[in-house]
């Protein structure tokens, strides 16, 4: 075993000290004595426990829990006993120590949130294959204490933070994880600054070129930009002081992500994103002037610059459903660009930055209340028990970033939905009895369909009717949780209805063959006949979907039921595919080893030889190859991060990817030709098709052209940049 020099030894317990003095600093003011005690018993504790532990980086382990004890508190505003909880959020899964322990040491609270720690700390195990079911589980805690989940973020956030030293294939499962599911939640429950955090440190992993080139440009623009800002604010900060208001102004950049979703949604490069920054101002002010003061500094911002008014947010009158509040606006400032302009009282910014820990100090505000509904309709749904844990996540993961749109009920009571919701989820949002009976509305007293989509102001009257049941046809449809959830419930009872005659079919089929019905039987023929569940078996028999005239095949052998031969199922051919992935830990495409396992390359995303890519384990198709960038990415290795294998190209075969662009330009005589002549006869390309269309003077043309690697697709792009007519060229994501 390696021995560590007594310096070094010195130089670590100094680090370690120095990070416990920063965790006490900004908790000094609102502690006691008993939390000040608590807190150091907890260091020593988790210190003694972690005593022989290294993170992968080398440091000493503590310094983990207490960075994570440090996030909570600065950046979450949470008090003593998060922070305890914070300190001791891994040992009891890691160490000698036991919940009782701590129960005696901190009290049942601690225990408690550290018991959900605990339980929750599979979340996301790399090696897992029930993510979901985990998640639920995570969530389920959010009944007994929302610090659970505010500590798993504040312990994601450090993980992400420190990710440097860790595999690859590593980096790319944790990194998709947090952008499918962390940083949406994070921004739910408010915690704007971690979830764009969570948002960069995700790109920097799984586009870590796309990361360092916007991070550079950004940084060579910083001059230019401070200036601009500065000359932006001057103005107005002199109007506001005459006005006698104390506001604080300052310009701040977007996030990394932020500007690259702009580029990606609108496909356009990083020098056409307008808006790198946003100017905001903080007004220091009494809650019940806080709404006047906001609206009276909007109206001195559009005296020096004019506003775009299809860009004004107005969430000081009506928060949004994570109480966050705000005044946004978008002014043509100098130059021509245009600005993003947002407008907040110091208590605004303070829940906008510590999301869900603000609210509680704010308990008295009502915009509490929205974020409390949220909890309330996830503890109901969790409660569920027929809700498949993907189908929650899936149904979860869809309401955690949704913009809202404002509803009235015919008497003027308002209700926040997602927007894309329909007449029905407003339906069930009034109450799970009208949902089930509704058969229309009237939206602005003109009557619609239950699949009608809501507007943001629109006034909603429901119809119903005693007749009226749920059916499959409304999920294709459905946008909340709450909605989709109950009427996955009520048709589950349906099902279970019919599966009942199910049952007493094949109880019958199997006296006539004198074949037993015991719980081994039943598990053979639901391997046989490849369902999931006993009840989707009887369902499935019921509907005559399932035709029990091949049960005379089968044996009894020592009073068991034996099926007759059949093709691998699902969990044996997954089995079979991930021994092939682990005996070829790193899968080199193209090369010798690629041929012992079947693979392809996904359509989805359209890989090219030098694009970043991982090989995902289908279930009939071999191994998929896709681009890290691909749409689906963070969504397959977030749920199925055991099916992820880690690929790299080599260049021993020459092969043609086909790859998608698309070209803007200046409508012009003879471009077309001078395009195809570039692909066809200057870089011997082969095209695959072209298609162009022209109106006012402007073009569009998609061209799906076959490249051997990123570096001549680069080439391509360059050359076809060449020509004054076209403005941009891009390739087509998916």
């Amino acid at each position: 075993m390696e021995t560590i020099h007594p310096l070094d030894i010195e130089i670590e317990r100094k680090l370690i000290l120095k990070e416990y003095r920063n965790l006490l600093r900004p908790l000094k003011d609102n502690m006691t004595n008993s939390d000040r005690k608590q807190i150091r018993l907890a260091f020593e504790m988790a210190m003694d426990a972690h005593k022989d532990m290294r993170r992968k980086s080398g440091e000493p382990y503590i310094i983990h829990p207490l960075k994570v004890a440090q996030i909570v508190v600065s950046e979450m505003g949470l008090g003593a006993t998060a922070a305890i909880c914070a300190i001791l959020h891994d040992v009891v899964e890691d160490t000698e120590l036991t919940l009782d322990d701590i129960k005696r040491e901190f009290g049942i609270k601690t225990a408690k949130i550290v018991d959900g720690l605990t339980k929750v700390s599979g979340v996301f195990d790399l090696t897992s294959s029930i993510q979901a079911e985990n998640f639920k589980k995570l969530l389920l805690t959010l009944a007994d204490d929302v610090r659970v989940i505010l500590i798993k973020i504040a312990d994601r956030l450090h993980n992400m933070r420190t990710m440097d030293s860790m595999p690859r294939k590593k980096q790319l499962k944790i990194a998709s994880e947090t952008l499918y599911l962390y940083s949406p939640l994070a921004h739910r429950l408010g915690f704007y600054a971690i979830k764009s955090e969570l948002e960069d440190l995700g790109l920097k992993y799984t586009e870590t070129e796309i990361y360092k080139d916007i991070a550079r440009k950004l940084a060579d623009t910083k001059r230019e930009r401070n200036k601009y800002i500065n000359d932006f604010i001057r103005p107005i900060k002199d109007r506001i002081e005459k006005e006698e208001l104390t506001v604080n102004i300052y310009g701040r950049p977007k996030s990394i992500y932020s500007i690259y979703n702009k580029m990606k949604i609108k496909h356009i490069t990083f020098e056409e994103v307008y808006d790198l920054f946003a100017i905001r101002i903080i007004i220091d002010t009494i809650p019940e002037k806080e709404k006047a003061d906001c609206w009276k500094v909007y109206s001195i911002v559009t005296e020096f610059f004019t506003p775009n008014p299809d860009r004004l947010r107005d969430w000081v009158s009506t928060p949004k459903a994570n109480g966050y509040e705000s005044l946004h606006t978008t002014v043509m400032g100098h130059k021509g660009k245009w600005v993003e302009v947002q407008i907040r009282s110091v208590r605004m910014d303070e829940i906008a930055e510590k999301g869900f820990a603000a609210h509680w100090k704010y308990k008295e505000g009502s915009a509490d209340k929205t974020l409390d509904t949220w909890l309330r309709e996830i503890r109901e749904l969790l409660r569920n028990p027929d809700y498949n844990a993907l189908e929650f996540l899936d149904d979860f993961k869809s309401n955690l970033f949704s913009k809202e749109i404002y509803l009235f009920t015919p008497k003027g009571d308002l209700k926040i939905l997602p927007s894309e919701a329909t007449a029905l989820d407003f339906a069930f949002e009034i109450h799970s009895d009208v949902g089930y009976h509704c058969i229309g509305a009237k939206v602005n007293h003109k009557l619609v369909p239950l699949s009608h989509k809501l507007n943001n102001g629109d006034q909603v009257e429901i119809i119903s009717s005693k007749k009226q049941k749920p059916n499959d046809a409304w999920l294709s449809f459905l946008v909340t949780s709450k909605a989709r959830a109950k009427v996955k419930h009520a048709l589950k009872e349906e099902k279970r209805t019919v599966a009942k005659l199910g049952k007493e079919i094949l109880d019958k089929k199997l006296k006539q063959f004198k074949y037993p019905h015991d719980d081994k039987a039943l598990q053979e023929l639901m391997h046989y006949y490849r369902q999931p569940t006993s009840m989707e078996l009887y369902y499935q028999i019921a509907v005559k979907k399932i035709d029990l005239k091949e049960l005379k095949d089968f044996e009894l052998k020592g009073g068991k039921l034996i099926a007759p031969f059949h093709p691998e199922n699902k969990i044996q051919y997954e089995e079979k595919m991930q021994q092939l992935a682990s005996a070829n830990a790193e899968l080199l495409i193209f090369d010798e080893s690629s041929d012992k396992i079947k693979y392809s390359l996904a359509k989805c995303c359209n890989p090219v030889l030098g694009d970043d890519v991982f090989g995902f384990i289908t279930v009939d198709e071999g191994i998929k190859i896709h681009r890290t960038s691909c749409p689906n990415a963070t969504e397959m290795m977030s749920k199925y991060g055991y099916r992820i294998v880690r690929t790299r190209w080599t260049k021993q075969k020459q092969l043609a990817f086909l790859t998608g662009i698309k070209v803007t330009g200046l409508d012009d005589v003879g471009l077309v030709s001078k395009v195809t002549n570039v692909i066809s006869s200057e870089m011997k390309l082969n095209m695959q098709s072209l298609t162009m269309n022209a109106k006012d003077g402007i073009f569009e043309g998609m061209i799906k052209v076959y490249v051997n690697s990123t570096e001549q697709m680069e080439e391509l792009f360059e050359r076809l940049r060449g020509f004054k007519e076209i403005i941009s060229v891009t390739r087509i994501e998916s």
